[in-house]
Parts: structure tokens; sequence; C-alpha cells
């Protein structure tokens, strides 16, 4: 975590327009936001304490100069806890020991099951670095033609950048892309891997991911609705729900129908018959259909 403390309120200084805090813009501004000389102003701490914390050679405020600082800068609920997490991990860092485990690739048992239980809509299992670790046979069938699955080790982040055909399947693609940055920055914790990774990814992709790796997004949001454009049944709505798995720094997100038009097509994509009584995101509660076939096998990636 060294250096992340600083790293992440100068993005933030960065990031606040002097009018939104009532100071005049000026014609001669050289540098994005606000400088340390008007933040630290409004945050009634000192230019030179201001300049030690932004690099690093300060990385234990006292939670009222953090809280000053947040109260200036405007800072938002989700960037408020990443700011104490940040804090926190400082203060303790001489209580730990060693590096932090490598991203899990191992997937457990009772999820495996889980998933093997979801027959009828879309779900999978991702780590800290977005692999997709294990999947049911509905995202099999719904994620295959995107070509998420063309290599040995599925990632979704890495699918979103570097694959041009992501852009053409999701509309909202900038939107989902926020969104796998500030998931790789709120799970990141200091771990070097996520590091090296997002590095691999910047020389790879360039200024697409690298803008919105240094503005250090952290909001993410754990539900809501993605359209999709799927080559064989055309436009989908599909609901996503996030659930945290314990312990594992791994998220399973399972997917339903927002609409009556998005079940037909994935009952069509399935191979089902289209109409039927089935689960609509948003619909009364108890809602449903029954469903005779064997459950779905889970797939897995290769850990070799």
């Amino acid at each position: 975590m060294d250096g992340e403390l600083g790293a992440f309120l100068r993005s933030r200084r960065e990031a606040v327009r002097p009018e939104q805090v009532g100071l005049p813009a000026g014609p001669r501004r050289r540098t994005p936001g606000l400088r340390r000389a008007e933040l630290a102003t409004l945050a009634q701490v000192s230019v030179e304490y201001l300049t030690r914390l932004e690099q690093g050679r300060d990385s234990r405020p006292s939670p009222e100069i953090l809280a000053a600082l947040a109260d200036a800068l405007g800072l938002d609920a989700d960037d408020r806890e990443h700011l104490r997490q940040l804090a926190s991990a400082n203060h303790s860092s001489q209580l730990c020991s060693g590096r932090r485990p490598s991203a899990s690739l191992t997937v457990r048992p009772q999820v495996r099951a889980l998933l093997d239980s979801l027959r009828d809509r879309p779900a999978y299992l991702l780590n800290r670095l977005g692999d997709v670790l294990a999947w049911n046979e509905p995202f099999d069938r719904l994620a295959r033609t995107l070509g998420l699955f063309d290599g040995d080790r599925p990632n979704l982040v890495w699918f979103v950048f570097t694959d041009e055909r992501a852009r053409e399947h999701f509309p909202d693609w900038a939107e989902l892309a926020d969104q796998q940055v500030a998931e790789l920055h709120r799970l990141r914790q200091g771990d070097a891997a996520t590091d090296a990774f997002a590095e691999r990814l910047g020389r790879t992709v360039g200024t697409a991911f690298t803008s919105r790796w240094r503005r250090r997004p952290v909001a993410t949001r754990s539900s809501g609705v993605r359209r999709l454009r799927h080559p064989e049944v055309g436009p989908l709505r599909l609901a996503y729900e996030t659930l945290a798995l314990a312990d594992d720094q791994q998220r399973l997100v399972v997917q339903s129908p927002a609409d009556a038009a998005t079940a037909d097509a994935l009952d069509r994509l399935l191979g089902r018959h289209p109409g039927a009584l089935r689960p609509v995101a948003g619909g009364p509660r108890g809602a449903g259909r029954r469903d005779d076939q064997p459950a779905d096998a889970v797939r897995t990636i290769s850990t070799k």
C-alpha cells in the first residue's frame, strides 16, 4: 500500500474543479483540479503537510485530518470508505507480515453446487482480477458466441478492454469499462498481482484503460441492468445481482431477464419453449416456471 493513500488523495484533488468549491477557475491554471494550497486552505491543514501526504512521506494522518480533507474534496460515501480503508491499512501495517495471497483460482464445492442449481439463469464466478473461474451452462450459451471463452483462461476485464467485439456487444461499453476498473481498484488493497495485471493491460490497450486506472475509481454497482447485443438472439436486457463470497474475494454474478422479450430470447438461446412461465427481474413474487431438465454442468477454467 506504499504511497497509495497519497496517490488517492491527489487523484481526488485533481478531479475537483475550482468552481465546485466556490473558487474562481482563473485563466492561467496549469494543473487539473485544485492546487495544493487551495485544498490545504479548505481543509485547514498546512501545504507542507498535504505535500508530505501526497508524496507518501506521511501515511498516517489522524481521523480528524482525513475527515477535513474528505469534506473539502466533497468525497462521496464510496470514496470516504476507501480512504478509511487505506488509512487503516497504513496504521495497522506493523501487524502484517508476508505477502498477500494471490488471487484465488480455487472454486469451493459449495459454490459449484450453487452454480449447478441455477438451471435457467446465467451465472458466473469472478476473482478479484476478473478471471472467470466457473460458470453454468446458461452463461456458457450466452457468452461463448461473444468470444469471452476464446482463450484458455477467460478474464472479463481483459475481454472488455482488448477485444473489439466487446464494444459491439455492449451498447453501454464505457459504463461497463468504468465498472470493471472500479472493481479492480476496490479489491486491490495493495495487491502486487493487481498492479502487474493493470500495467500489462495498460501497455496492451493504452489510454482507454490507463486514463480510467489513474482516476482510481472505487464506486461500483452490485446490481443493475446491462444491455447486450447478442449475435444469435438480438438485443437483451439482463438484470444482474453480484454476491460477495466470504473470505475468498470472489464474486458470484447471477443474471435474469429484465423484460419479457429478453426472457423469450433466452428461452430460444437455451433451446427451451418460449413463453413459458419463468422468473423475470422485477416481476411478481412467486412467478416462475417448472424445469424438469437435469442440472446443467458447471464449467471451470484450467489452472495449469
